[in-house]
């Protein structure tokens, strides 16, 4: 059975350029100065990215942020904390939702 999710692909992500190499030269351009040291470290911040990659749910993401991670000194206990903050949004933002939900149940049973 084949797969549609291939390792191989997220070394080749730079090869995104051959159909427009100046959109690609400014995205990665952008890319790379938003994960330089700033207010946030690079660790915060691929934290932060490996935290996103499970709610957006990429698996190239999660497999470079983890090693990210890894390689900028975090641990797995950091990394569980931060995908568990990710659910906590996603769950939270979720069931916030229900509100409209119950606004409109609420307008058609009157």
């Amino acid at each position: 059975m084949e797969q549609y999710y291939h390792r191989e692909h997220l070394p080749r992500f730079g090869d995104i350029a051959e159909g427009n190499s100046g959109l690609a030269d400014a995205f990665f351009a952008y890319y790379n100065k938003v994960f330089e040291d700033g207010a946030l470290t690079a660790r915060e911040k691929a934290l932060i990215a490996l935290a996103v990659a499970h709610t957006v749910q990429c698996p190239y993401c999660i497999d470079a942020y983890t090693t990210d991670v890894l390689e900028k000194g975090g641990d797995l206990a950091q990394m569980t904390e931060a995908v568990h903050v990710a659910c906590a949004i996603r769950g939270g933002a979720s069931l916030v939702h229900g509100i409209q939900m119950l606004d409109q149940a609420k307008r058609l049973a009157m």
